[in-house]
């Protein structure tokens, strides 16, 4: 069995994961943390457990000691008491919660707000399209969305680089210092209180006056469960967008031909390849590497293994995005790919809430980049990228690259 979870894992962890769908696509694995938990990397076995409501999420049901139940989850979460959000519930919370967010991300409230996305975009590409180099990780895949989130929380302008700096810490996982993940958690979850507290008296059109309105309409939303809400919109609305973007980029900076296709279709003005590419990316080397923790409520069976009550069951959702008995040429990049159901933003019930806003996020910076950029390079060898820690999400680091300065403005 190849080594999991190292750091030359990390770079490229596809060719252990073809080897767990071969010999072991159910697997019981220790984790780099110590918890043990189910890995599943068989497409059909991924999408069934996903859809599995014998699979918990709330962390209750895990059976391993409370230190272990403490190192599952996000990060710096437990401490700052936010756990009652959408990714550690089940129905009917769930079904309460998710209803009062979901129409701020239907595709047609998300087209709405479109035009400050390219606004946005448009403004951190000026940022440094005059310099002839620029890393991609810093300078646009990790601002855009967070500026984004920001504004459809309601977060004001002024506040907005505090979050960033935040959100900034709860990304680096590994790279910053210890215990600043939950110290930066800590801080949001201060934040956002305060900023529900001042709402309360003047009510805006973001998602956290609606939130404010809902309850104060019968829906009985505690001040936990909103500044959880909030917490968990913020940071799945960023993290996953980031590495999108990120990840994207890399992955067209080394597919040249197909790059080349996608540059030649936006010159024309199409926009087909582009979603399909987009959808493609997703699946291909997706933001998300892992789903969120899920958790036995009682005896199953999932891939021929036997799962006790109690055990924590992870989908390697990069595992099952590879799976040849689901996708044909799966290590093959083909942005025209039509039979493309990827697992990359999950699955019933859970299914990720703000794709839509993801992927008009990633199609505006992509289009973005490539056509205003056109010779956009790696100012690096492949061997000098690094990946983030963590066991959740997929994403580098920093990804520097060259191109021909664009006369304009700068910083």
């Amino acid at each position: 069995m190849p080594e999991l979870f190292s750091w030359e894992f990390a770079t490229d962890p596809y060719p252990a994961y073809a080897w767990l769908r071969e010999h072991a696509p159910v697997r019981w694995t220790r984790l780099p943390s110590g918890v043990e938990a189910w890995l599943v990397t068989r497409y059909a076995d991924a999408r069934e457990a996903l859809a599995d409501q014998r699979l918990s999420k709330n962390p209750v049901h895990h059976a391993g000691e409370p230190g272990a139940r403490g190192r599952t989850g996000i990060p710096g979460e437990r401490g700052a008491d936010l756990m009652t959000h959408l990714l550690n519930i089940d129905p009917p919370d769930h079904t309460r919660l998710r209803r009062l967010v979901s129409k701020a991300f239907t595709p047609r409230t998300v087209a709405r707000f479109e035009p400050r996305v390219r606004e946005l975009t448009d403004r951190f590409v000026d940022g440094f399209a005059a310099e002839g180099r620029a890393d991609l990780i810093h300078d646009i895949a990790f601002p855009l969305p967070i500026h984004a989130i920001c504004d459809l929380l309601g977060v004001p302008a002024e506040d907005q680089d505090d979050f960033r700096d935040w959100a900034g810490m709860m990304i680096r996982h590994q790279g910053g210092p210890r215990g600043g993940v939950a110290r930066a958690v800590k801080r949001i979850r201060a934040y956002l209180v305060e900023l529900i507290h001042r709402k309360r008296g003047d009510l805006g059109d973001d998602l956290i006056s609606a939130l404010i309105r809902a309850s104060d309409h019968g829906e009985h939303l505690t001040e936990n469960e909103a500044a959880a809400m909030a917490f968990i919109l913020l940071f799945a609305g960023f993290e996953t967008t980031v590495n999108l973007i990120g990840n994207g980029m890399h992955t067209l900076l080394r597919h040249p031909a197909e790059r080349a296709r996608l540059q030649e279709s936006l010159a024309r003005g199409e926009t087909a390849l582009l979603e399909t590419g987009v959808e493609e990316l997703l699946r291909y080397d997706g933001p998300v590497e892992l789903a969120t923790w899920r958790y036995a409520t009682r005896a199953l069976t999932l891939g021929g293994q036997p799962v006790a009550a109690g055990d924590p069951v992870l989908v390697v959702l990069a595992a099952a995005d590879r799976d040849p008995a689901r996708f044909a040429a799966p290590d093959t990049l083909d942005l025209s790919r039509a039979d493309n159901p990827h697992l990359g933003y999950g699955h019933g019930i859970h299914y990720c809430l703000g794709a839509p806003l993801a992927r008009l996020e990633a199609r505006t910076a992509i289009a973005a980049l490539l056509t205003r950029l056109p010779d956009l390079r790696p100012a690096v060898e492949p061997a000098e990228l690094r990946w983030r820690g963590g066991l959740i999400m997929r994403g580098l680091r920093s990804l520097p690259v060259e191109f021909t300065p664009v006369p304009g403005k700068g910083r």
